[in-house]
């Protein structure tokens, strides 16, 4: 049996493009489970599928619309 599996990543906010130094986990099958922002001034933005960073300083709706634009709505549960 394989453990989970984190590792260091860079990924830019998805509002603006400034980048975080974020560690991701991973499952076996290497699907996302979750991540942790270690930038100062980051937070998550949460997504079943991928992990998402934004600026702290960007409103709930800037970040969702973004995420609209970029990933399409995240209502609907994908099999």
């Amino acid at each position: 049996m394989t453990e989970n599996q984190m590792r260091g990543e860079m990924h830019g906010c998805i509002v603006c493009g400034k980048l975080y130094q974020i560690y991701v986990m991973r499952d076996a099958s290497g699907n996302y489970i979750g991540a942790k922002v270690m930038s100062a001034g980051g937070r998550l933005v949460p997504h079943p599928r991928r992990p998402l960073v934004a600026c702290e300083r960007h409103t709930e709706e800037d970040v969702q619309v973004a995420v609209k634009r970029s990933y399409g709505s995240t209502d609907e549960d994908e099999d």
